[in-house]
């Protein structure tokens, strides 16, 4: 869904509106200030944003709530550190890597530029993955990043092949990697893919948000002060006085980017209550401006949407209560949704939501026995998104609610005889 050159409702720039003047109060002077002094061009939006691309997603199910210039491939500087995180993580969770193996720091990765955030690490230095990913998550320290992509891969080169790899198996179609930190402005992505990634690393690794959202942390005992995470709106900066303007209530992550020519981006991720959102804001002016703009999206979806459930988990689709199969002790079995079918629709009104298509396995092919909780077929909801005027579709599995056990032989051969006669009656009427 582009936002530009599209008719936009009177909803929609009521809840618009509604956005920007909360943001405006809860951040104050502060966010016209760094309006003011925005001079890179951005592109044109309903909520104002001073952003060359942006997009705001809910993470569960994926759902996009709103986006700007969403699918242009731009520099995204040390946003590519997630991708790198998310490798180390996969490497962890495949038992190739331990958080508490020791890293022998290679010659490319203490070759690091004096302009470059870092750690100052030193060739043969050994640290722990651990310790090396905290330098990373927290200080966004290239030197620690290039640490952990030798230990991997053996060099950088063969790390950027697979970043490559990754992004081909997980869709980002856009991505285009030549570093493994972004330092290099031929780093690309777009903002829908970034936050496609985001969402994979929520999804799949969860406790990446323990390393996200940790404030600051110290590398080493003889460092005279620790790195400070420079993700500012974290919720807990809430008690940090010279953070406390820009700390935003359940941000938790995740990553922060800059070079010159990317200008300031961010990823970021909020959580209250039930709802998760992931956002991306691109080529912004200030360090700042990334994370007022980055509130703007969250107080648009908090004050906007709300989770509409269609169906629980388990229920019965009207039209298809059973699926036929073969050699059961019956002929039929009971099917219900594998999961729920929720949405993200506009708080105060009704969605329009409907069952559109549904698919079952043939009859030849579910043969007695059959376990509880096969797979029989899908069924596919559209939603009518009304702030948008896109139709978004959720499918969910179809699955059998209990066991089918197969007829002992006696039933079968009775019941074939039984579907013989009934055959040649049908097939001696259609001569009439």
């Amino acid at each position: 869904m582009k936002v530009m050159g599209r008719p936009i409702r009177l909803l929609s720039v009521v809840a618009a509106c509604l956005a920007i003047w909360i943001t405006a109060l809860s951040l104050g002077a502060s966010t016209t200030l760094a309006v003011g002094f925005d001079n890179r061009p951005s592109t044109e939006n309903s909520l104002g944003l001073q952003v060359k691309s942006a997009i705001l997603i809910e993470a569960e199910s994926g759902q996009v709530l709103y986006e700007v210039n969403p699918d242009q491939p731009l520099p995204i500087a040390s946003m590519t550190k997630l991708m790198t995180e998310y490798i180390v993580l996969e490497e962890i969770s495949s038992g190739r890597l331990s958080w508490d193996q020791p890293v022998t720091v290679s010659p490319e990765a203490a070759d690091t530029h004096p302009s470059e955030s870092q750690i100052y690490l030193a060739a043969g230095d050994q640290h722990t993955v651990k310790e090396l990913y905290l330098a990373m998550a927290v200080g966004s320290a290239n030197d620690a990043t290039k640490a952990l992509a030798t230990v991997i891969a053996g060099s950088l080169q063969a790390f950027i092949a697979k970043m490559e790899e990754t992004a081909d198996k997980l869709g980002l179609d856009s991505a285009v990697f030549t570093s493994v930190t972004g330092f290099e402005d031929t780093t690309v992505m777009s903002a829908s893919d970034v936050g496609k990634l985001a969402r994979i690393i929520l999804l799949e690794h969860p406790e990446f948000l323990e390393f996200s959202s940790m404030q600051s942390y110290k590398f080493r005992e003889r460092d005279k002060d620790p790195m400070i995470n420079i993700n500012y709106m974290l919720g807990s900066n809430v008690n940090v006085p010279s953070f406390k303007s820009l700390a935003y209530e359940g941000v938790d992550g995740m990553k922060t980017g800059f070079i010159n020519a990317a200008g300031y981006n961010f990823t970021g991720t909020v959580k209250r209550g039930d709802m998760r959102y992931i956002s991306v804001v691109m080529d912004t002016s200030t360090k700042n401006t990334r994370f007022y703009e980055t509130a703007k999206l969250y107080n648009y979806a908090f004050a906007t949407f709300e989770k509409k459930t269609v169906l629980p988990p388990k229920s019965v689709v009207e039209t298809i209560e059973t699926v036929k199969i073969k050699k059961g002790v019956q002929k039929s079995i009971p099917v219900v949704t594998e999961k729920d079918i929720t949405f993200m629709v506009q708080k105060g009104v009704e969605p329009e939501i409907a069952m559109t298509k549904s698919e079952l396995t043939p009859e030849s092919e579910l043969v007695a026995p059959i376990a509880a909780g096969t797979k029989v077929g899908t069924v596919t909801y559209t939603y009518k998104d009304k702030l948008t005027g896109n139709d978004l579709n959720y499918t969910v599995n179809l699955i059998t609610a209990e066991e089918a056990e197969k007829a002992g032989w006696f039933k079968l051969f009775f019941r074939a005889i039984g579907e013989f006669f009934a055959n040649l009656f049908n097939s001696i009427l259609d001569l009439f």
